[in-house]
């Protein structure tokens, strides 16, 4: 085929036939452990995941049950608690009715998902625009909605694959009315091939310069040139965040939001001043754990551990309360702050750390109970994701790491003593 570009160059260039490229996929996925099985460690667990919005927060705890909930609270008074829940796992929908054979709706169901095709075929979601398979779960028999004649809830959970994700939810869209899609981003998929992202095969078109024109056309030139020209630029990400793939999915609009090019936050800027003010200001707490216990850090007041018994009993132990005195003499001998070096030679905040102090006296030691907080920037492919974890390296005394993109825009203010300032 002759081509001409804009400056009336012209090249002969030869147009490859589209090869069938075998990975081999079916071959190793004969091999490769169901997807259920390789989500199980997860569902064991009994973790749940969370997803902050402004007004609304989303609980996903995995296999189990999905809530929507704000709470409100007011100094002395009881917290009010606004909540649906989107559904429960193996109730009212169509992966889980009861076989025909008799057998429990779980055992139904892994006989569905463990049957092996040859020809069967994995479902995909365009995650800005890119075709991602999933492994689903079907959640029913939610709260009713009034919009649908008092009909439950119902909502389904995609499992993505992404090996550096820790089960955070990327989006959670209301598809129709009181009907939901939860995306949520694990590794644990990624072990199966078929669960992989597969980018499309490139093919190569090879062309060569007829008389009178450059071997490259000028406009190539130029493009290559800036191109060159971006890369001596300074990246203004950190250097550890390096390792995440460049083809990595970003965020899906959520239900009745604008779509915005691939990259960007799907909410304003104005909107994430908002949410970090009211973290900030300690109205907006950050809850997350696995297990027995759930932890509870509200910024400048409290960290919680909790457990919430089924009738709603809540045990609560105080792990550290915020003490600015108490702080400033800690970091005395500690430094509150972890700074790493850019390219450019410039300097940027990566964490800064908290003492909380005067907690419930330790049966073991006597003392009270402190905690460290450590508050961390960390990029993710969920731009208000929220990760939460502790870990007790003596007996009563914690350190609790917040992990978010969210903190990446705020850790730069801090002053000596890595205390936070509210935004203007």
């Amino acid at each position: 085929m002759i081509m001409t570009t804009a400056d009336n160059e012209q090249y002969k260039c030869l147009l490859p036939s589209e090869s069938a490229q075998g990975d081999g996929v079916d071959e190793m996925a004969d091999e490769t452990p169901e997807p259920e099985k390789l989500l199980e460690p997860l569902f064991k667990q009994n973790s749940c995941s969370y997803r902050i919005e402004p007004y609304w927060t989303y609980e996903v705890c995995h296999r189990r049950h999905i809530r929507q909930y704000h709470e409100e609270k007011e100094f002395g008074l009881k917290i009010t608690v606004q909540e649906y829940y989107l559904g429960y796992f193996g109730k009212g929908g169509l992966e889980f009715t009861q076989g025909q054979d008799g057998k429990s709706k779980e055992t139904y169901l892994s006989k569905k998902t463990s049957k092996k095709e040859e020809d069967q075929e994995v479902a995909t979601k365009n995650i800005d625009g890119q075709q991602m398979p999933y492994f689903p779960l079907e959640f029913g028999e939610g709260t009713a909605c009034s919009l649908r004649g008092n009909a439950p809830r119902r909502a389904i959970v995609m499992y993505v694959c992404h090996p550096g994700a820790r089960h955070e939810v990327l989006s959670v869209a209301e598809v129709t009315s009181c009907e939901y899609e939860v995306v949520v981003l694990t590794p644990f998929l990624c072990r199966h091939p078929k669960y992989r992202f597969k980018p499309a095969p490139v093919n190569d078109i090879h062309c060569q310069s007829l008389q009178g024109s450059p071997a490259r056309p000028k406009s190539l030139d130029a493009l290559l040139e800036k191109e060159e020209e971006n890369k001596r630029s300074p990246n203004p990400h950190f250097p550890e965040e390096s390792h995440v793939p460049s083809n990595r999915p970003t965020s899906s609009p959520i239900a009745g939001q604008k779509q915005h090019v691939v990259g960007t936050p799907l909410i304003s800027s104005l909107t994430d001043q908002q949410l970090i003010r009211a973290f900030l200001d300690g109205s907006h707490c950050v809850r997350g754990g696995v297990g027995w216990w759930k932890h509870e850090f509200c910024y400048g007041k409290h960290v919680h551990q909790f457990h919430e018994e089924k009738d709603g009993f809540k045990n609560i132990i105080v792990v550290g309360t915020w003490n600015i005195e108490l702080h400033k003499e800690w970091v005395r001998n500690n430094n509150p702050r972890t700074v790493i070096h850019l390219p450019d030679g410039s300097t940027k905040i990566r964490s800064v750390s908290h003492l909380y102090g005067n907690g419930d006296a330790c049966d073991l030691t006597g003392s009270a109970r402190k905690v460290v907080v450590k508050l961390k920037c960390k990029e993710s492919v969920s731009p208000h994701a929220v990760t939460i974890y502790m870990f007790e390296p003596e007996p009563c005394r914690y350190i609790l790491v917040v992990e978010s993109s969210l903190l990446c825009s705020i850790l730069d203010s801090t002053d000596e003593n890595g205390l936070l300032s509210l935004p203007q």
